[in-house]
């Protein structure tokens, strides 16, 4: 298995983090991908570094003002007197705003509150560079797909909470979305995403929510209880063209290894009923006990039972690096992964 990295991908270091009122510091650190990247290397894996994303494939899933805020965000920031390390909002368009005809400010900091979901996206002066990179890892990952194979992006940083212009929840680019798309344009007929994350994919659903063309199956935390906190019920099954496409699996906290498993089984019988030619795994180790917030209690062997469960599928497979941010055990758990999809 192929599976493509890029160094920039560890120049992106975000600090700031709000968690119950309390400052701490960022989850997404780069030791993340050290740590995938060094269990990569013990399986004697081929990495490579993939070419450049060109703007048309970013554009097939993001708005181009979007891309446009992202790339110059730094610069506009940094011509701010007093401006601080990264680019946090302040404020969003509240519904009440969006229903009363808001629009894009001029300024950086509107800008910032426009195309942002939450407080736990930073932006930094390398975030536009390694989120490119990212998404080319991705991109490149779903051209091995579109050949038969199976390929790993080590994609840092993640991407499923980015709707088409708005980023959040530590993810800027739609990684796994492009990768849906890129199969599309690449001739498969139907694409699945398949998500484990232990968070919702908001994102890659709002993203495909009106398309019947891929199929899009997330398995994660109640939302009640969890971040995205108001998306991710299992009454939000897709709309016009999309309906019926999107099956979200929410979870009690602590559910453990059987009951996130039996939602795994069900949202890879509903991917075989959908009848796709290539799946796309948005895969998440924030589900593991060891994670800081611990939400589902998976073990080690849940995860390699997970990678069983999907190599099942028998279809041609681009596997999409989202959350875990547990990083000593990370590449454990990437290993387990693999054992299992690997056979």
């Amino acid at each position: 298995m192929k599976v493509f990295w890029n160094d920039i991908q560890r120049s992106h270091a975000p600090q700031f983090f709000l968690q119950r009122g309390q400052l701490r510091r960022n989850f997404e650190v780069p030791a993340r991908a050290e740590a995938l990247l060094a269990a990569v290397h013990d399986m004697k894996l081929e990495v490579i570094e993939p070419p450049a994303v060109d703007r048309a494939a970013l554009q097939s899933v993001h708005a181009p003002d979007y891309l446009d805020f992202l790339e110059q965000a730094w610069a506009e920031w940094s011509a701010l007197p007093d401006h601080g390390p990264e680019l946090v909002p302040n404020i969003h368009p509240s519904p009440e705003m969006l229903a009363q005809g808001a629009r894009p400010s001029g300024t950086i900091v509107g800008k910032l509150g426009w195309y942002t979901a939450d407080t736990s996206c930073p932006i930094g002066p390398q975030t536009w560079a390694a989120s490119i990179a990212a998404a080319s890892c991705a991109v490149a990952a779903a051209d091995e797909a579109a050949a038969g194979c199976a390929a790993y992006a080590l994609a840092r940083p993640p991407g499923h909470h980015t709707y088409a212009a708005r980023a959040g929840g530590h993810c800027y680019v739609n990684n796994a979305a492009l990768a849906a798309q890129r199969l599309r344009d690449r001739g498969a007929g139907r694409v699945a995403v398949l998500d484990i994350d232990a968070h919702h994919g908001n994102g890659t659903q709002g993203i495909f929510w009106d398309r019947a063309d891929v199929f899009v199956a997330s398995v994660h935390g109640d939302p009640n209880r969890y971040y995205p906190w108001y998306v991710g019920h299992a009454g939000e099954t897709g709309g016009g063209a999309g309906e019926g496409a999107n099956l979200n699996l929410p979870l009690a906290l602590g559910t453990g290894d059987e009951g996130w498993l039996a939602a795994v089984d069900q949202a890879v019988a509903a991917t075989e009923r959908a009848g796709v030619d290539a799946v796309v795994v948005s895969l998440g180790f924030d589900a593991s006990k060891d994670e800081p917030l611990a939400a589902l209690q998976v073990t080690e062997d849940g995860f390699a039972r997970a990678g069983e469960k999907i190599r099942a599928l028998g279809k041609p497979a681009a596997i999409i690096q989202e959350g875990g941010y547990a990083v000593d055990v990370l590449g454990r758990l990437l290993t387990r992964f693999f054992d299992g999809f690997s056979g």
